[in-house]
């Protein structure tokens, strides 16, 4: 699932969660860096089609993990 959204923010999520927006934000994370309780709402979003959760999940990682996860 990908979103991209009006502020420059894109969150992808395909078992790897990705998030960027455009020099501010870098995350990458592979399915096992993910908390568990992060990785059942990210498959809710998945199956619902939501958006607005993803973003929120985003937020949410980027609080956790910071801004700057390079892909490995």
């Amino acid at each position: 699932m990908r979103c991209e959204f009006d502020d420059g923010l894109r969150v992808s999520y395909a078992g790897r969660l990705r998030i960027h927006k455009e020099n501010e934000i870098n995350v990458y994370l592979d399915p096992e860096e993910i908390p568990e309780t992060i990785q059942g709402r990210l498959h809710d979003a998945v199956v619902h089609d939501d958006c607005g959760d993803l973003r929120s999940i985003a937020h949410e990682v980027t609080d956790m993990f910071g801004t700057n996860l390079p892909e490995q």
